[in-house]
């Protein structure tokens, strides 16, 4: 008979796709729940007919039954709750970022090192379809070599503040908090950037404490190019328009699309021709995340979207960050 891990959720808002994904995972049961908010604890407790549903997420930490615990609250709490959660002897799946700042990413580090427990950032571009084909694509040569990658996070938070504006709260960066998506799905393909430069402004939400539109310019290894480019007061879509060019072609996608797109050279006026390629929506494809952190835990394999890979990502984004405010070039620090 197959194990089943108890699981507990913080935070009822993005933790909703995490009790989907444990509710259709096999192995996993989910015993308790937390919000601050009273309105959908109870909403949510009954939807999900959880019997343990409370506001301190450390009601949760001292049922020995849950094993697994998401952290899916505000970005600058994220840090406190995974370790505690850790220390509690949890494994932990924590929502992206994996914390607010590089040395809460370093604490963060010690606690899975401290307790030996097992810990996954949820960085969901890693398992949004057109992007896995896309990183297949270059990795199998259908590009030739990268010299230029690019992918942006395109959002308006203007009707979306987050109960209690957690979204507008100043200790929240945007180009961390969204941002992350972008830079962690360039780091994933081209590999770990070196410093940056950056630039940013504040014309879009200016009743918000921080800049709202920023653009980096990153080099990575083997002198590869890269934009991120992250916007939370643009009118548009929600998208996240990824192009990785490579010496041989170029792929188009995004996470939003049921198709990714790859340019080749053409034979007619040298002109290029364009194959696509369909793939299944999976904006945020938690599920599959939910599974692979299962897997890893019976199975005792690693996880690849691991604390290092969370810090890797918060340190390349917040670089960028002060790269903007100081207008310098900033070596991105290395987390290990």
């Amino acid at each position: 008979m197959a194990k089943e891990i108890g699981v507990g959720v913080i935070g009822l808002r993005m933790g909703r796709a995490h009790l989907v994904g444990y509710q259709k995972n096999p192995n996993t049961k989910i015993l308790g729940i937390c919000d601050t908010d009273g309105e959908i604890l109870e909403k949510t407790k009954e939807e999900f007919s959880v019997s343990l549903a409370v506001k301190d997420y450390r009601a949760l930490l001292d049922k020995k039954e849950i094993g697994i615990i998401s952290v899916a609250s505000p970005d600058f709490v994220h840090a406190r709750q995974a370790i505690d959660s850790l220390e509690a002897g949890k494994d932990v799946l924590c929502e992206k970022p994996m914390t607010a700042s590089v040395e809460e990413a370093k604490e963060t580090i010690a606690a899975v090192k401290g307790t030996g427990r097992r810990f996954m950032v949820g960085q969901v571009c890693r398992y949004a379809p057109g992007f896995m084909l896309a990183k297949k694509m270059v990795a199998e040569g259908d590009v030739g070599e990268l010299f230029l990658v690019e992918s942006e996070y395109a959002h308006s938070y203007a009707k979306i503040q987050g109960v209690g504006n957690w979204r507008k709260d100043p200790r929240r960066e945007p180009f961390l908090g969204g941002g992350c998506h972008a830079v962690d799905l360039l780091r994933w393909i081209a590999g770990d950037a070196k410093e940056v430069f950056a630039y940013s402004n504040h014309k879009c939400l200016t009743d918000w404490p921080v800049d709202d539109c920023t653009i980096a310019v990153y080099k990575f290894p083997k002198n590869v190019v890269g934009k991120v480019m992250v916007s939370i007061g643009c009118i548009r879509p929600y998208t996240m328009r990824t192009v990785l060019y490579g010496t041989k072609g170029t792929i188009i996608c995004d996470n939003t699309s049921s198709q990714i797109q790859l340019c080749k050279q053409g034979n007619f006026r040298n002109s290029p021709s364009f194959a696509s390629f369909p793939v299944e929506i999976e904006s945020h494809n938690v599920s599959d995340e939910i599974a692979e952190f299962v897997e890893c835990i019976l199975n005792d394999r690693p996880v690849l979207t691991n604390e290092f890979e969370g810090a890797k990502t918060v340190a390349t984004c917040l670089a960028a960050v002060e790269s903007a405010k100081t207008g310098k070039p900033v070596k991105i620090e290395k987390v290990e």
